[in-house]
């Protein structure tokens, strides 16, 4: 399947490293906007930089892979001190390629970490790694993001799990933001 999703997630932050042990993943390949910040933000959002260092104390590989330009995907994994392939190009293989190879992981142990359904999850699914979607975070959208949103949403995982053992309904929720 093209749109498999392996886990679904409210945030980014309810992924811990005892599930991704679980799952047999060591590394993530990790997406920026709407996933470790909202669009175009330059800063993370809440409780993403604690929880990098949470994987990285836990031995996780993180690879930042972003299909946006070089400076603002350069300027961002310095702030949170991650190696990163920018103009990724996703969904196709090559950017997965470079990940992996930065990571030293076979395909079996690593996993994508993302919020769009034509970008993210298709790439993971087209490279045979796992994927881990996350809900977008909320804010101020484009007419474009609002209308490719409007296209993924029948093809979104039908539980997202939100910490603590509990999950939401996909029919219940569109975006989610970090205030919620």
């Amino acid at each position: 399947m093209l749109f498999n999703v392996t886990a679904a997630f409210r945030r980014v932050t309810d992924i811990s490293p005892e599930m991704l042990r679980k799952m047999g993943i060591r590394g993530l390949i990790l997406d920026i906007d709407n996933t470790l910040a909202g669009h175009n933000n330059p800063m993370p959002a809440e409780g993403v930089s604690e929880w990098l260092e949470c994987m990285k104390s836990h031995g996780i590989r993180l690879v930042i892979m972003s299909n946006n330009f070089r400076l603002r995907v350069q300027l961002f994994s310095k702030l949170v001190g991650l190696e990163y392939i920018s103009d990724s190009k996703k969904p196709f293989k090559k950017g997965y390629r470079r990940a992996a190879m930065k990571m030293g992981l076979p395909k079996h142990a690593m996993a994508a970490v993302g919020d769009q359904m034509f970008t993210d999850v298709l790439g993971a699914n087209l490279f045979k790694i796992k994927m881990l979607y996350t809900m977008p975070i909320g804010g101020k959208k484009s007419r474009l993001l609002k209308f490719r949103r409007l296209i993924e949403y029948p093809l979104m995982p039908k539980r997202i799990y939100c910490g603590g053992g509990k999950y939401i309904e996909r029919r219940n929720v569109r975006a989610i933001t970090y205030s919620d």
